[in-house]
């Protein structure tokens, strides 16, 4: 039973890993090609999961409300970049993060003016209900399988992009000299807008695939999206592989601290003050984890060549 439990445990901790990738992901990619510390990521998940939640509920479809969620996050970022972040390109990241941060207080108020402040619920598809047998006894639940098998086609489908496609081969040119691609003939204001939505459209459908575990409700961003950070800097800024690879850790490592710390702690206190004691310890792992890893590497494990 212990090996069941063990076995759901870890691939929660990986399905916790492809979301924080999907977060990740975007921002990377939007700090690398843009150099814009866009504080305001957190704010397109959450609109991601409203737009999947209630398109889901008009409609009676999940899958259109995944439409509809990478449509929104995209057009939302995708204005957001025309209207606010064009003005902050050659200004100083601490301009850069006030732009932001602003961004996330008037996305959160609008949420909450136009969605109310209950949360919202969104069913898992009728297709993905139900779960697979584990080895050990246990069994575990279709839809975050199908999370975790998303995030994998994601992440193909990025390194094809980025490495095989002609508006890769644009972003990558972009990340070391923007100057230059600039003057070859290529609207670098296109391509930015291009890089911002997209990096948006990651997000939200992390917030809608994410939606259908928990509640969709205004603020729910902005703890993902410190997660999102840890990932980066582990990985490597402007890294995509260092972003899957970051993103696993701080997820299984998460997850399984947890699982596994008040259950070591219990053996030598109380179970009372184990789980209390476990649960605090836990929540720190992540960042003495970063703390480790940036001991060694500064740049973070996988950090894109400048």
């Amino acid at each position: 039973m212990f090996t069941a439990l063990l076995i759901e445990q870890l691939l929660n901790g990986l399905q916790l890993g492809v979301m924080l990738f999907l977060m990740a992901a975007g921002l990377t990619l939007i700090f690398g090609v843009m150099g814009l510390i866009n504080l305001a990521h957190g704010s397109l998940y959450m609109i991601g999961a409203f737009a999947c939640a209630t398109v889901a509920a008009a409609t009676g479809s999940f899958w259109l409300g995944l439409i509809a969620s990478l449509t929104a996050a995209a057009g939302v970022g995708a204005i957001i970049e025309v209207a606010v972040i064009r003005r902050l390109y050659d200004r100083d990241h601490l301009d850069q993060v006030l732009a932001t941060f602003a961004l996330i207080l008037i996305l959160s108020e609008g949420a909450r003016w136009i969605f109310g402040s209950f949360p919202l619920y969104l069913d898992i598809p009728p297709l993905l209900q139900g779960a697979v047998p584990l080895p050990g006894g246990g069994q575990y639940q279709l839809y975050r399988l199908a999370i975790i098998g998303v995030g994998i086609a994601v992440a193909v489908s990025l390194y094809l992009l980025i490495s095989r496609t002609r508006l890769g081969m644009r972003i990558r040119a972009g990340e070391s000299d923007r100057e230059m691609i600039a003057a070859l003939g290529v609207d670098i204001g296109t391509l930015y807008t291009v890089v911002f939505a997209l990096g948006a459209a990651l997000a939200g459908l992390a917030g809608a695939l994410v939606g259908a575990l928990q509640s969709v409700q205004v603020g729910m961003g902005e703890p993902v999206l410190i997660l999102a950070f840890v990932v980066i800097v582990i990985g490597g800024i402007g890294s995509i592989k260092g972003a899957l690879v970051g993103a696993v850790i701080v997820g299984v490592v998460d997850t399984m601290g947890r699982f596994l710390l008040p259950s070591l702690l219990a053996l030598t206190m109380p179970a009372s003050q184990a789980t209390t004691i476990g649960a605090a310890l836990a929540s720190m792992l992540i960042y003495v984890v970063m703390a480790l890893i940036l001991a060694f590497r500064p740049s973070g494990l996988f950090a894109a060549r400048s």
